[in-house]
């Protein structure tokens, strides 16, 4: 008895002083049981099973360097609203992928960085990532699918208590679907986001036509977890026309991406 009252306190005062919460990047509110400060723990819980489950980091300090070196431009030129800490890290995973934990932390697989050729589409993708932080997709998602469990599990600081049950909601986390909104959302703040850090927009416009290439082959996971909404390119390339994005002077980054990427992942 003691228990289950302690409980249904425990979810009363999270969905008190959760519930909702207004999007930074749509200012539209969303349900939400987690706070921005459970945001950050959460992310700083979950990591470092999340980074075992994806083969762990790549053990490469230069590549790491710079990936987070331009995930770090991107998130400045988000502009960081809830003054999150970001964390850019490559893992070792083969799959196709890139996804975002609440509260900063954003990894970007092997696979999805073999099968990018320049800094401008690495840019598109973190810059992609980062919107879904900045507008707490992973979170509403969490509150939606997930649910009470994760939210009293950060609640309650118990995330080392049982590493079965931690390891579950990691894989959970890694499998987690947007909505196409979302990924909207996503691709046209990021869009934003890697012009305003000094990237060519075509990068995000070639980023996505080598993922739809490639979805047919299999291994994108990017794909099944960010469903593309229709007419992706077509959408992105309007932008860039209407926004008045200049089509020269900014950023590409072949060169560098070759050498810092590409060339460290050689075996």
């Amino acid at each position: 008895m003691k228990f289950a009252v302690l409980f249904l306190l425990t979810v009363s005062i999270i969905l008190f002083s959760a519930g909702c919460s207004i999007n930074e990047v749509t200012g539209e509110r969303q349900f939400m049981l987690l706070s921005e400060d459970q945001d950050v723990e959460m992310g700083k819980s979950y990591a470092p099973e999340i980074e075992k489950e994806m083969g762990g980091e790549i053990q490469n300090l230069a590549l790491q360097n710079y990936i987070d070196g331009v995930g770090q431009k991107v998130a400045a030129a988000s502009g960081n609203p809830q003054g999150f800490e970001y964390h850019f890290t490559a893992v070792e995973d083969k799959m196709v992928n890139a996804f975002a934990l609440p509260g900063g932390y954003i990894y970007i697989t092997r696979g999805m960085l073999e099968k990018l050729d320049s800094e401008a589409q690495l840019a598109s993708i973190l810059a992609h990532e980062t919107v879904h932080v900045v507008a707490r997709h992973s979170s509403a998602q969490i509150s939606r699918e997930i649910g009470m469990e994760v939210a009293l599990t950060v609640a309650s600081s118990q995330t080392s208590g049982g590493a079965m049950q931690v390891a579950g909601i990691a894989r959970q986390m890694i499998g987690l679907g947007y909505s196409r909104s979302q990924e909207k959302e996503a691709d046209l703040n990021g869009l934003r986001y890697m012009v305003n850090a000094g990237y060519d927009p075509q990068g995000m416009v070639q980023t996505m036509q080598i993922l739809e290439a490639e979805s047919g082959s299999g291994g994108i996971e990017f794909l099944q977890t960010h469903p593309s909404p229709e007419n992706r390119v077509g959408y992105i390339s309007d932008a860039i026309r209407e926004q008045g994005y200049p089509r020269t002077g900014l950023k590409v980054g072949k060169e560098d991406y070759q050498r810092y990427v590409l060339n460290e992942l050689k075996p």
